[in-house]
């Protein structure tokens, strides 16, 4: 599938409020720091079950959705520059028969019958891969799953010496419990671009996004 990439700004570092935590975070052989969430997800599961499609794809795209309304999910730093996003795509984990995995780039769309059909595509063409391709996009939030494990806590394989402010969202296992429904969520944000205020901003816009059907 073909990609557009999305219109962006630059912020003026003279002029941002965060210059100072930026510059102090960036310095960190480690700027990541993560939570893990419970996220009801009880009218959420109803309504994919209503509606025949797939409980991953729909938390994809609700996470998506979440993520376009806090601006330090679509902020990066590329070369020692601050680009906000106007748009924030996901690259996801596709699974293959054959036990292994590839990475796919998922347009984000306000759709959500365009989203499930352009990612119904994306799984089909990494399913038709092997080997491990990559997406190497800026502007996309790194999805994976690990639907056997309802989590506690999780990290992440780093590269450290690449740049890397891409955020990291992990969901888990769902379990029921009497009529209620939760999931574990995993979120990795970079501290040079993403503090505790955002970071809660987003969680708690992904709940409300995980309610609205």
């Amino acid at each position: 599938m073909n990609h557009t990439a999305p219109g962006h700004h630059t912020i003026d570092l003279t002029t941002w409020p965060r210059r100072e935590h930026y510059e102090f975070f960036s310095a960190f052989e480690e700027p990541y720091y993560g939570v893990t969430v419970t996220i009801d997800c009880t009218s959420a599961y109803r309504y994919v079950k209503q509606q025949g499609i797939s409980f991953h794809f729909y938390c994809l795209y609700q996470s998506l959705a979440a993520a376009q309304q806090v601006e330090a999910f679509r902020t990066r730093v590329e070369e020692d520059q601050i680009i906000v996003y106007d748009r924030i795509d996901a690259g996801a984990v596709v699974d293959r028969p054959d036990g292994t995995f590839g990475y796919g780039h998922v347009p984000y769309d306000e759709n959500l019958e365009t989203f499930l059909k352009n990612s119904a595509t994306v799984a089909t063409e990494i399913r038709a891969t092997t080997g491990l391709p990559r997406t190497t996009a800026n502007y996309l939030i790194r999805y994976s799953t690990l639907p056997w494990i309802n989590f506690t806590a999780l990290s992440h394989a780093r590269a450290f010496s690449r740049q890397d402010t891409c955020p990291r969202i992990t969901f888990g296992k769902m379990t029921a419990q009497s009529d209620t429904r939760s999931m574990p969520v995993s979120i990795h944000v970079s501290h040079a671009v993403c503090d505790g205020l955002q970071l809660g901003q987003y969680v708690e816009a992904l709940q409300q996004a995980m309610n609205s059907r």
